[in-house]
């Protein structure tokens, strides 16, 4: 499988990442397992997870995700694997987390031992702020709300006790996630104007329905040498196709359904109808469709899979064999144009 460097860093990360947060929830650790022995086996020495997961996110199995990495991962050559994993941001509750997360010296030092003995590992090679500690709209929210402003932790501070866990040896490299055009540059520049840990990645959604990243985001990662971790390349299932066949079908749509507002927009059954239709005159699935245009952006260091079977997980492992025509890409960006972002 394809190596990519992650952007500043000397990580070589395989093009497809194994996400987890399906472990502990509705993947067991022996599935959690044979998952891992599938994606390494299929070329994969990246795996991200997260101290919050798995989801939906409760008190009850909060760490678990971890957890299940951590008794794989004893019995691997460290060396070889790239582990990423999360610190918990504000902001969406949460309160068995540390007693309500910040990303402040105290819960960073907190949360990044959890994770380690979680992982059953001295180090993690990515350690990634989950979503801002300052607002920022969200998960399916794209208006900046001034009146949702709250107290927060400053990016220099932030930066400070992220770059002592560098210094340490806990943590290689360090990133961020959900996180705006703004937010990047700024952590650029803090981090240059006192000599600090510098932000490698950035880890946000990007599919063929939530193309948000290209207008702000690419040009300042460009530029400041960040690579995208790309997640949710299927939509949450919607871009496997099922959901089309059978919109009752088994998945993550219905058992989870306060993950799906942003699923549920108007413009969305459209845009899927017709990349659907691209995908079949391709002699494609649009698992395959979708899962190769993302991999094909020059800013995509990695495309972070997930699946809850390893009938799921072979699929998406193999679409690294497919490469779009310019004729299927001039087609995808004709859909686009049509129906820009109608799942941002």
């Amino acid at each position: 499988m394809k190596k990519n460097q992650l952007g500043s860093s000397d990580l070589e990360v395989s093009e497809i990442c194994l996400g987890t947060m399906t472990f502990g929830e509705q993947n067991t650790e022996d599935d959690a397992h044979a998952q891992l022995d599938m994606a390494i086996n299929y070329g994969v020495n990246f795996i991200d997870t997260a101290e919050m997961y798995p989801v939906a996110p409760r008190a009850e199995t909060q760490g678990l995700t971890e957890t299940y990495v951590g008794s794989w991962l004893k019995h691997q050559k460290r060396e070889d694997l790239i582990v990423a994993t999360k610190i918990t941001g504000p902001s969406r509750g949460f309160e068995w987390i540390r007693g309500g997360p910040r990303i402040n010296q105290a819960h960073i030092n907190q949360a990044i031992e959890g994770s380690l003995k979680r992982l059953q590992t001295d180090y993690v090679d990515l350690y990634q702020i989950h979503w801002p500690d300052r607002y920022v709209p969200m998960f399916g929210s794209t208006s900046y709300d001034i009146n949702n402003e709250h107290d927060t932790t400053s990016i220099m501070t932030q930066l400070e006790a992220l770059s002592a866990l560098v210094d340490e040896g806990k943590v290689r490299y360090i990133g961020l996630s959900n996180e705006t055009p703004w937010g990047v540059s700024e952590f650029k520049r803090c981090a240059k104007e006192a000599g600090l840990s510098q932000v490698v990645s950035i880890q946000n959604a990007y599919h063929l329905m939530n193309r948000t990243f290209e207008a702000g985001l690419a040009e300042v990662c460009r530029h400041e040498d960040v690579g995208l971790l790309a997640y949710s390349p299927l939509a949450f299932g919607h871009l496997s196709g099922k959901y089309l066949k059978d919109p009752q079908a088994k998945g993550r749509v219905m058992q989870f359904p306060q993950f799906t507002q942003r699923y549920s927009k108007i413009n969305v059954p459209e845009a899927l109808q017709a990349y659907a239709f691209i995908a079949e005159s391709a002699g494609l699935t649009l698992t395959q469709l979708a899962l190769a245009f993302v991999r094909s952006r020059w800013f995509t260091s990695s495309t972070i899979i997930g699946a809850t079977t390893l009938a799921q997980l072979k699929e998406n492992l193999e679409t690294v064999h497919v490469a779009l025509s310019d004729e299927v890409l001039s087609q995808i960006e004709k859909v686009h144009q049509q129906y820009p972002n109608p799942a941002p």
